[in-house]
């Protein structure tokens, strides 16, 4: 479900549509250009191990399309939306509004000193679970964007990932979760990163297609968590042939989740 509701007077920086999420259960507003959510962000919300009562920390929101959907499957959770950009805080803060879902937006870059985010109220140990979708694009094999916005949200820096994961074992109470995306080729970096810190590593590749290696990782771990790391069976997002799978758009509809779901 795709609605224009960009005017003759809009420019395109504020120009935005409303698009369908879970199947019409979610409905967000989002720029028209630039940064725009899709498959990666509900993938992660359906990987996410949150339960009631959970305090859920979406690191990098943008216009909240990860974390409203754990809500949107979840309910009862304590929600903070964290994003650096304000216009796209602004719609996340509407979209929670627009959704009847309770939700603290707070514009905030990730990589700010950790005295930012206590004051902002995310101190040591104060989150259940953290889900995340950093910038993930290696730049030396990336076209740069002329649109700032989303240059900034898809390109890694060389400390991107290091930084995002420090962030989030600093704020996850111990044994708290946290679920992230990542492309595949980057999985070395992923381990690593997790090794200070994390245990309980789950793994999940997904496919374009069977024939095809991996396109993306989702991850989920534990803090200070002790289990060996598991490989979770691939996700295939299209069979042999090129038909989406069922299972797939059973999780994009909102109706399955993910197994790095349960707890």
């Amino acid at each position: 479900m795709r609605q224009e509701n960009a005017s003759k007077e809009e420019s395109p920086a504020t120009a935005v549509t409303e698009d369908g999420f879970l199947g019409g259960q979610l409905l967000l507003r989002q720029p028209r250009s630039g940064h725009r959510a899709g498959h990666d962000a509900v993938l992660l919300a359906a990987a996410t191990p949150a339960q009631p009562g959970d305090r859920v920390v979406d690191l990098g929101s943008g216009v909240g399309a990860a974390g409203l959907a754990v809500a949107r499957r979840v309910g009862g959770i304590h929600l903070v939306l964290v994003e650096i950009d304000p216009t796209l805080a602004e719609l996340a803060r509407n979209n929670a509004g627009a959704n009847a879902i309770t939700a603290d937006v707070m514009v905030l870059d990730v990589e700010a000193e950790a005295s930012a985010f206590a004051v902002a109220g995310l101190g040591p140990d104060s989150a259940d679970v953290v889900l995340m979708n950093p910038p993930f694009n290696d730049p030396t094999r990336h076209r740069a964007s002329p649109d700032s916005v989303r240059e900034r949200a898809h390109v890694a820096t060389a400390t991107t990932l290091e930084s995002w994961i420090h962030v989030a074992r600093r704020i996850l109470k111990s044994n708290g979760q946290l679920a992230m995306i990542w492309r595949a080729d980057g999985i070395a970096e992923v381990l690593a990163a997790l090794g200070r810190g994390f245990g309980g590593v789950e793994i999940l590749p997904v496919h374009a297609e069977a024939a095809s290696p991996a396109i993306r990782i989702l991850v989920r771990a534990t803090k200070g968590g002790r289990a060996p790391t598991r490989l979770h069976a691939a996700l295939l997002l299209n069979d042999a042939s090129g038909v989406p799978n069922k299972w797939v758009q059973e999780i994009l509809a909102g109706k399955e989740g993910l197994p790095l779901a349960r707890r």
